[in-house]
């Protein structure tokens, strides 16, 4: 199944808003050229706001809707654009308050899920961390990105989420690489402690624990980036540049599939014991 383009999301709202705009200055009646007049702007800057190649700032949607008599939809034009520029966030923006900050801004959507889908191909995921594998991923993640080190409050708000785990109307389904086991992160005492803690939580009644076995036929399903689903409502990604957010059903529903069918190839229970067993036997 061919993987959605990263920014589809973000790039096909955008596009979206600019057919908007299109149709606001079409109801007044105006061309392109005569609402880059009123507004002193260069025919070209309509041209690409339209073809969601620009985008406008509050005050462009302000004397838009100005020029084309529809002053009324200013509010609602200005929280639409703000949404689209929360759907992909660099990491620079995200984290310039700080790594716990960033952590405390995506709390909400952990607070409201009930049935949480995760799939890493590089990462034990957040849900199912030890509090010494976090700090030593947060303190890596601080020193590439040149953060504050802040490390030890991001933790605290990791550990916040690690409650919901025993929360009877939470489930969280897990699935990771085989890979995943063998990445050292931290150090070997790290990664043991890691390891022997995805074998006593994938016991917990609100976890399912699957793994993907090195060797295992992939032609239905290779391996993914690294997501999120959130109930039915929301996908996260985190890429190499930011942080994409997904709310499209279309493309919730691919992230679904696609999750589907890695949990197909995915072994559980006793045989993903074994698999956690051994690389943590070959660890030490």
């Amino acid at each position: 199944m061919p993987t959605p383009p990263a920014f589809s999301n973000a790039q096909k709202a955008k596009r979206d808003f600019g057919v908007r705009l299109g149709e606001i200055r079409k109801t007044a009646g105006l061309t392109g050229r005569a609402l880059a007049s009123s507004c002193g702007w260069s025919e070209s800057k309509v041209s690409r706001i339209e073809n969601g190649k620009t985008a406008p700032s509050a005050e462009d949607l302000r004397l838009w809707a100005a020029q084309c008599g529809a002053p009324d939809q200013t509010a609602d034009l200005i929280a639409s654009l703000e949404a689209i520029e929360g759907m992909f966030v660099q990491w620079r923006r995200m984290e310039r308050g700080g790594l716990r900050r960033a952590h405390e801004s995506v709390m909400p959507v952990w607070q409201r899920t009930k049935r949480f889908r995760t799939y890493s191909p590089w990462l034990i995921p957040g849900a199912v961390q030890t509090e010494s594998y976090t700090r030593a991923l947060l303190r890596g993640t601080a020193a590439r990105r040149g953060l504050p080190d802040d490390v030890e409050g991001a933790v605290q708000v990791r550990n916040e989420r690690l409650k919901l785990l025993h929360q009877k109307d939470r489930t969280f389904a897990v699935l990771i690489e085989e890979a995943v086991l063998r990445n050292v992160m931290g150090d070997t005492d790290v990664m043991a402690g890691q390891l022997g803690y995805l074998l006593t939580v994938s016991e917990l009644p609100s976890v399912s624990l699957g793994i993907l076995p090195l060797g295992a036929d992939r032609t239905a399903m290779p391996p993914v980036e690294d997501f999120w689903i959130f109930d039915d409502a929301q996908v996260n990604v985190e890429l190499i540049s930011g942080y994409l957010t997904i709310t499209q059903p279309g493309e919730i529903a691919m992230y679904a599939d696609a999750f589907a069918r890695l949990a197909e190839i995915a072994v559980v229970g006793a045989p993903a014991r074994r698999l956690i067993a051994t690389a943590l036997e070959v660890l030490e």
